[in-house]
Parts: C-alpha cells; structure tokens; sequence
C-alpha cells in the first residue's frame, strides 16, 4: 500500500522507503552525499555534459552503447569498491580523470538507484551540501507550493549519519526560503536539527562512511563533499538523464 504524504516537507532517511510513497506529482530532491551525488553534481559544475545515473556496471556499459568512444566516461563503485574498468567515484578524482565535453555514466550500489526509483515523481533533483542553496532557490522560484521529499539514499538498507544531516540542510534553506510556517513533518525537523548541531566536516569525517574514506586516503575527498553551497548547479532528471538548468 503507498502512502500520501500529507506534510510539504518531509525526509525518507532510505532509499528503500521509497517503495511504501506515493510520488506523482511530488517534488524528489535525492542525496548520497558520500559520494554519488556530489559527484554527479561536480561534474555537471565543470563542464560534463550530463550526467547518467546506472543501477549497476551492466546497466552503464548498455547505456554507453549509444553514445561514441570518447563521447563519454565510464565511472562507479559496487559496494564501496571501484567498478573494475571504470573511473575512481570520487568527485575530485572524476575531475582529475577528465569530464569536460564529456556525459558521465555513474553507476553506484546507493545514490543512482535512489534517482531512478524517484523518477515517477513530478520533478527529481540530485542534490548535496556542494549545491543546497542553488537547488532550493530553484525550488523557490519555479515550484514553491510543489510537496517537497528529500530522500537520503543510505547504505544497504542503513541510514546513513551524511544524508541525514544533508536532509537537515536542505530543509534549514528551505525554511529560510519558504517560510518557517512551512508544513514540516518530524523527519524533517530531527534533520534540520542534527544539521544545527555540528559542522559539516566534523560530521562527514566521523561518519561510517566518511571513517572508511579516510582509511583509504581519501580525506581531501570528504572535506571537499563537507563544503556548504559552494557549487551553483541545480541537476534536474530528464528521461534518465541528469542536466544542469
């Protein structure tokens, strides 16, 4: 049975929660912000093309089959592991490979599936810390009265503490755009409360996640994804594709 949400504003702290949410004619603002979506949205801000979400590295190879080698950049991980083949998932490092001119074909255990299970709602936004204040004032302007789904994509069924506290971004900026009388549900005030109660970088580096990068050595890569709105890209999804209005 799918639920009709009856607040403005609300937060699925899983992906998987999408399957009991009724979403025609809702507006979807999806996070992964370790690392799926602040990658897609980086690339987007320095020159790809686009950006295409795939469930799995099968699902991204078939997508590159209508495009021209060189047209595109395979990229992706499977369990927080680098696709074999594929370039690193990480945004700095996608950067570094090389995106300019190019679409982006972005496979991840996570974030992609939680923008394609979203893509019968009215509108999907990828959205991160890099990007919140560009994304909600697009919302403000363009679809202020929609109701509004903030969905973490989480691990493996898992919270996770980096989505949640994106979602607490997210809904303090809209708070801010939309008025505080906005209709919030309990999700979205305990989201924007954890996102009050500690910095970004302190928060993504203690994370499950964020302690696994660091491990890796990949600390440069957290700190850059703790960054607040620092990026001015709003990634809307079109037929599958993520582009920049």
């Amino acid at each position: 049975m799918l639920l009709s949400l009856n607040h403005k504003v609300h937060v699925l702290f899983r992906r998987e929660d999408l399957d009991m949410v009724k979403l025609e004619g809702k507006l979807v603002v999806v996070l992964d912000v370790l690392f799926a979506t602040s990658t897609m949205v980086t690339v987007l801000a320095h020159g790809a093309t686009a950006a295409i979400p795939a469930l799995d590295a099968d699902h991204a190879r078939t997508q590159a089959e209508a495009l021209q080698s060189g047209e595109y950049v395979l990229s992706g991980e499977f369990l927080a592991e680098t696709i074999d083949g594929f370039a690193s998932p990480t945004p700095l490092a996608l950067l570094e490979h090389g995106v300019v001119g190019r679409t982006v074909i972005y496979a991840t255990t996570n974030g992609t599936v939680a923008l394609k299970n979203s893509s019968a709602a009215g509108h999907v936004f990828a959205g991160a810390l890099l990007n919140a204040t560009a994304v909600v004032r697009h919302i403000a302007a363009e679809h202020p009265e929609r109701s509004i789904l903030i969905v973490c994509s989480g691990s493996m069924g898992n919270p996770n503490l980096e989505d949640m506290y994106g979602a607490g971004y997210f809904v303090d900026l809209l708070a801010h755009e939309l008025g505080e009388e906005r209709d919030f549900s309990d999700a979205a005030i305990a989201a924007r409360a954890l996102f009050r109660s500690e910095a970004s970088d302190s928060v993504l580096l203690r994370s499950r996640v964020g302690r696994m990068m660091q491990e890796r050595g990949l600390t440069h890569e957290v700190k850059y994804a703790a960054q607040l709105s620092r990026l001015n890209v709003v990634p809307k999804l079109v037929d599958g594709v993520l582009i920049s209005m």
